[in-house]
């Protein structure tokens, strides 16, 4: 499809779809107002109430060594905390697909690009991503990557909803998705909506990825977010 046509225009029906879901390119995904959202992540602290450390069950300052990469960043506020924090102990790294960091202490480096082809050129102690796979396209194919970037001892954690994994007749990937993260090594805790492993993973699922909607609605944070079909 054409990156030089309106968003509306770059939409493709999936043809196996149920009730004819429309559904949206990296391109034309990146520029929808939802995966935009600003309510979510921009003024999440690394403590309190409104907190990674209340997001994720853990601090991920407290005994944090080598580096930590926060995938969907926002404004970097968490990551600026735990500089100030760790004293310039450790290498911090923020991807967020908008350009709406705070200013730049020492020792943190921001970088304004998709997730879902960035990569980066070290391994790392810790990779999180705080309520951000809620607006990603290639949910799974994101974590595959992600996991292989782990230290030998590095610690994944991320929210995903596992209702907005979809296949191809629009029903969730649910119990045979989850018994192949286990099988690779990746936990996925259903209470907490979360998924998690520690060391590098080679993670290779049988879903080919045809694309994500933007109108699924509200998921179970209250937020409009992102249904992602796959072909199993």
């Amino acid at each position: 499809m054409s990156e030089d046509l309106p968003l509306r225009d770059r939409h493709a029906v999936c043809d196996g779809c149920q009730d004819g879901v429309v559904l949206l390119d990296d391109h034309a995904l990146h520029a929808s107002s939802v995966v935009a959202n600003c309510a979510m992540n921009r003024e999440r602290q690394l403590a309190g109430v409104n907190s990674y450390a209340k997001a994720l069950g853990f601090d991920p300052a407290d005994g944090l060594s080598g580096a930590w990469l926060d995938l969907c960043c926002g404004s970097g506020r968490a990551l600026i905390q735990a500089a100030q924090r760790l004293n310039g102990s450790v290498t911090l790294v923020g991807v967020d697909l908008v350009d709406a960091f705070l200013a730049t202490p020492p020792g943190v480096t921001f970088v304004a690009a998709p997730i879902e082809s960035w990569a980066p050129d070290r391994v790392f102690d810790l990779i999180t991503c705080v309520h951000g796979l809620h607006y990603v396209g290639d949910k799974l194919g994101v974590i595959s990557r992600v996991v292989s970037w782990l230290a030998p001892r590095g610690r994944f954690a991320a929210d995903l909803d596992l209702s907005s994994v979809r296949l191809e007749d629009g029903s969730p990937a649910g119990r045979r998705l989850v018994a192949r993260l286990r099988d690779a090594g990746v936990d996925y805790d259903a209470r907490r909506r979360r998924v998690s492993c520690v060391g590098p993973k080679e993670l290779t699922l049988p879903y080919e990825y045809l694309g994500a909607d933007d109108r699924a609605g509200a998921n179970y944070t209250g937020q409009p977010a992102i249904h992602s079909y796959y072909r199993k």
